[in-house]
């Protein structure tokens, strides 16, 4: 199995497999060099985990009596413990969805939706890609975008 390396501005890549390792250059968006990333390899749904380090995150966390996102930016160096998360399909684009777990100085933790992080040292990431779109439809009685199976299956 020959092994390809891909290259973005904000990232490089290595397929192995049906899978993918990232690296995110330093000083880049997460999000953005991830979007990125699953745009050019037409990435449609999967999972994503990584771990590495940050000098400055956005986070957001879902107030659900008013059905919106409430940010928050922590402006320091961070230990990224952990960022999960998955990839489909939502309003016809594509939709990467990100937690974050973040170690601060004085060993707290921070967690919550990432909105963005700015690497500062290391990304580091797996994708671990589905060979079939899943899909996500904005369910208004929540307020957020959830798995819509029967659309799933119409696609398949």
């Amino acid at each position: 199995m020959k092994e390809q390396i891909l290259e973005g501005e904000l990232w490089t890549a290595k397929k192995m497999g049906n899978n993918y390792i990232v690296s995110i250059k330093d000083q880049s968006s997460i999000v953005q060099a991830l979007n990125d990333f699953v745009l050019k390899q037409n990435i449609k749904s999967g999972q994503v985990t990584g771990i590495g380090a940050v000098s400055e995150a956005t986070l957001r966390f879902f107030d659900f009596s008013r059905k919106d996102y409430v940010d928050k930016k922590f402006d320091e160096q961070m230990e990224v413990t952990n960022i999960s998360g998955n990839v489909s399909v939502a309003e016809g684009k594509l939709l990467l969805h990100l937690h974050i777990t973040l170690g601060r100085q004085d060993y707290s933790a921070i967690a919550g939706h990432l909105q963005d992080a700015k690497i500062r040292g290391a990304g580091e990431f797996f994708f671990y890609p589905m060979e079939i779109p899943v899909f996500k439809t904005k369910n208004e009685e929540v307020g957020i975008n959830l798995y819509d199976f029967e659309k799933s299956d119409e696609k398949a």
